[in-house]
C-alpha cells in the first residue's frame, strides 16, 4: 500500500492549473479595450498551460479510484499554493508588481479571499490588472464553497462535515456531487450579477460595479479604489453592506431555499445565531459611534453595521477609518476578528457554528454544576453532536489560536509592534484585509519586512484550508503505513 500517489496528486493539480489558465484569458478584452499590453496574461496562461499539458501527458492512464485521503490533504494544500503562484504572474509580468514576494502576497491574498495588499496606489494600476485582483477573489470564493461542501467531508476534515452539512443533504451530495455543485455554482454566479445590477443604479461604472460585486460575494475586500468603499456614496455603501451580509450566509441555506425547504432554514440556528451576532454587534458599534463622535444616527447605523458586517463575514472593505474609532470600538473590532461567518460560506475565521457549539457546551457544564447527575446533550439543528466532534471543533479553536500566538510572536520578532502583528496575523489567518496599527483600512503591508509577507501569506492559506488539513501533512502519522 502506497503513502501518498503522486500521480493522482498531478493530475488533480494539472486540472487547477487548467482551470487558472482559462481564467487568465478572461482580462484580455479589457486589456485590449483600454489598450493595455496583452502579454502579462497571454505569457502567464502561456506557462499554466504548458505545465497543466506535462501533468496530463505525465499522468495518462492514471487510476483515479486508488485516490486516498492522504493523496486529497496534500492536493489541497499544494493546489491553493499553486493557484497563489500561478496568480502572481500577470503581476510579475505587467511590471505592476515587480517583487515576487509582494506579487505572491497579493495573489495569495485574492485567492484566499482575504484582501490584504502591498499595493500603496491602487487607482494607478491598468484595467486588466485590476480585474485580475477581484477575479482572483471570485475563483477562490467558488473554489473554497467547493472544497467546504464536496471534498472536505469526504476528507473528514476535523469533524467539519458533521455540523456543517445536514445528514440529508450530504446524501445527496455523495450521489449527485456535479448536480448540487452546478447549483451551488448557480447560486453564487445570480448573488455576484444580483449585486452589480444593483451597484450599477448608483453612481458606480459598470466596471467598478463587477469588481466591488466579486470581491464582496467572495468576502474578499479588495476595491478598485484606494478609499475602498469610503470613495462612494451611501446608496452603494448599503448595497456592498447587505450583500456582504448574503455572502457571509451559508450556501446550503440558498440551497434549500432554491429546493423551497423552509423547514430546515427555519431550524438552521447557525443561521439565527450570525443574525443576532450581527445585530448586537452591529447596534453596539452604532451606540459607540453615537455616543463618541459627531455622526447623526443614520451615519452611525450605517458606518458601524458596514465595519461589523465586514470584519465578521471577513470581507474587510472599509467605508471609514475605524482606527480613529474610540478604544472600546477597537477592542469590538479586534475580537470579532476571530468571529467568521457560516460555514458553507466563503468567509474565513473560527466560523459561527463552531462558536456556537462551544456556547452549548459551556451551557452543559454549567447545567452539570448546578444538577450533578443531569444527562447533558450538545445538539445542533435538532440533531445530537458526537463527542468525536466535540472534541475536533475543541482541538479547531485551540490549534487556531495556538496559531494566531505563535504567528504573532514570529512577526514581533521580525521588528513589528505588537497590535500590528497581532492583528496583521488575526487578519491573515481569518481572511479579513485590514487589521489595526500599521496595517489599518488606509494603510497597507507594503511596509512590512520581507519575511513577514512570506509568513503572513502561508497564514493565509493556512487558514482558507481550515487549518487542520494544511497541518495534517506535518503529523507523523500521516507518513506512516
Amino acid at each position: 500500500m502506497k503513502l501518498i500517489h503522486p500521480l493522482i496528486i498531478l493530475k488533480i493539480l494539472s486540472t487547477i492549473l487548467a482551470i487558472v489558465t482559462a481564467t487568465l484569458l478572461f482580462p484580455l478584452p479589457l486589456a485590449v479595450y483600454h489598450g493595455e499590453p496583452l502579454s502579462p496574461f497571454l505569457l502567464s496562461a502561456a506557462i499554466t498551460g504548458l505545465l497543466s499539458a506535462s501533468f496530463i501527458i505525465l499522468t495518462r492512464g492514471v487510476d483515479l479510484n486508488k485516490f486516498s485521503n492522504r493523496d486529497g490533504y496534500l492536493a489541497v494544500t499544494l493546489a491553493w499554493i499553486l493557484l497563489s503562484l500561478s496568480g502572481a504572474l500577470p503581476y510579475l509580468i505587467s511590471g505592476s508588481i515587480p517583487r515576487i514576494t509582494d506579487a505572491f502576497f497579493e495573489s495569495a491574498s485574492g485567492f484566499s479571499t482575504t484582501g490584504s495588499s502591498i499595493l500603496t496606489d491602487i487607482e494607478s494600476l491598468p484595467f486588466s490588472i485590476l480585474f485580475w485582483r477581484s477575479l482572483t477573489h471570485w475563483v477562490g470564493g467558488i473554489g473554497i464553497i467547493v472544497l467546504v461542501i464536496l471534498i472536505f467531508p469526504t476528507l473528514r476534515v476535523s469533524g467539519y462535515q458533521l455540523f456543517s452539512l445536514e445528514s440529508s443533504l450530504k446524501e445527496k451530495i455523495h450521489s449527485r456531487a456535479k448536480g448540487i455543485a452546478i447549483r451551488i455554482m448557480l447560486i453564487y454566479f445570480g448573488l455576484t450579477v444580483s449585486e452589480v445590477i444593483f451597484l450599477s443604479l448608483g453612481e458606480m461604472n459598470i466596471f467598478d460595479s463587477v469588481c466591488h460585486a466579486m470581491g464582496t460575494i467572495a468576502t474578499g475586500g479588495f476595491s478598485t479604489k484606494n478609499l475602498s468603499l469610503m470613495h462612494y456614496s451611501a446608496y452603494s455603501q448599503y448595497v456592498v453592506m447587505i450583500f456582504m451580509f448574503l455572502a457571509g450566509t451559508s450556501q446550503i441555506i440558498y440551497y434549500y431555499l432554491v429546493k423551497r425547504n423552509f423547514t430546515k432554514i427555519r431550524q438552521n440556528e447557525e443561521l439565527w445565531f450570525y443574525i443576532v451576532v450581527v445585530v448586537i454587534s452591529g447596534s453596539f458599534a452604532t451606540s459607540i459611534l453615537m455616543a463618541n463622535t459627531s455622526m447623526n444616527l443614520e451615519q452611525a447605523f450605517r458606518v458601524g453595521f458596514f465595519q461589523i458586517v465586514s470584519i465578521i463575514t471577513c470581507t474587510g472593505f472599509a467605508s471609514a477609518d475605524f482606527l480613529l474609532w474610540p478604544s472600546v470600538g477597537l477592542m469590538l473590532i479586534f475580537l470579532l476578528m476571530f468571529s467568521g461567518g457560516s460555514t458553507g460560506s466563503t468567509s474565513g475565521g473560527i466560523k459561527m457554528a463552531r462558536h456556537l457549539i462551544v456556547l452549548k457546551n459551556l451551557k452543559n457544564v454549567i447545567t452539570k454544576l448546578t444538577h450533578p447527575k443531569s444527562i447533558t446533550f450538545t445538539r445542533l439543528n435538532g440533531k445530537m453532536i458526537s463527542e468525536e466532534t466535540n472534541i475536533s471543533i475543541l482541538s479547531f479553536i485551540i490549534l487556531y489560536l495556538f496559531i494566531f500566538l505563535t504567528g504573532t510572536i514570529v512577526i514581533v520578532l521580525s521588528g513589528l509592534d505588537p497590535v500590528t502583528s497581532a492583528t496583521s496575523v488575526a487578519t491573515c489567518m481569518a481572511g479579513i484585509g485590514p487589521g489595526l496599527g500599521t496595517v489599518g483600512p488606509m494603510s497597507n503591508f507594503a511596509h512590512l519586512p520581507v519575511f513577514s509577507k512570506l509568513i503572513l501569506s502561508f497564514i493565509m492559506i493556512i487558514g482558507r484550508l481550515e487549518i487542520i488539513t494544511v497541518f495534517t501533512l506535518f503529523t507523523r502519522s500521516f507518513w506512516k503505513l
